[in-house]
């Protein structure tokens, strides 16, 4: 019997959120399909971490998104599990952001999830299981100067996850939002005179 498949999306440099999220399901007897726009940070993981995919990808361009989710379902088969790390955080007043960049953030941190969802539920819903897990903070509960644009979306992104939830649960798919309000340990790193940011 082949290893259960899960999707993180947002897989950066090593020791961040996205790249334990990947290195853990690794640890854990999955194949790992890593999405993220680094395509040289990815080749990195996918040496390191057994059972592990770079799949370079800008979550944002969502016909790229689907086209990437279709080329893991081919060559590593349906998701068991699919983990949106992705995120786009603008800061700045709403006086003088730029529009744009609101559509941008949604676009990323919750229309992004949303067709992770469509793309991946259906296969998930035949299997009879399935997760998705939503990496979030705090800026999803409540508003703070300078973070509308960014609070905003997480907010939309949380609400989202939650319908999804309650429209799935009861057919065997689990749904998480998880608010990480820290950054990964990195001492390792800061030992050896890294910066880690």
């Amino acid at each position: 019997m082949s290893k259960p498949v899960c999707i993180v999306t947002g897989v950066g440099p090593e020791h961040g959120t996205g790249a334990e999220i990947a290195k853990r399901f690794s640890e854990g007897g999955y194949q790992v399909a890593m999405l993220a726009r680094n395509a040289d940070n990815l080749a990195v993981l996918a040496r390191k971490y057994a059972d592990a995919r770079a799949y370079p990808c800008d979550v944002s361009d969502l016909n790229a998104l689907m086209a990437t989710v279709s080329r893991v379902k081919a060559e590593m088969g349906a998701p068991k599990v699919v983990v949106h790390n992705a995120l786009r955080a603008t800061r700045g007043s709403v006086l003088e952001m730029d529009p744009a960049d609101l559509e941008k953030n949604f676009r990323v941190n919750t229309t992004a999830l949303l067709y992770l969802a469509r793309e991946t539920i259906p296969a998930m819903l035949e299997a009879g299981e399935g997760a998705i897990l939503v990496t979030g903070n705090t800026s999803a509960l409540r508003g703070k100067t300078n973070w509308g644009f960014f609070a905003s979306t997480k907010a939309a992104q949380r609400i989202l996850a939650e319908s999804i939830a309650r429209e799935f649960g009861p057919r065997g798919i689990h749904v998480a939002y998880i608010i990480i309000d820290a950054s990964i340990d990195r001492s390792e790193e800061r030992r050896g005179g890294k910066e880690c940011r």
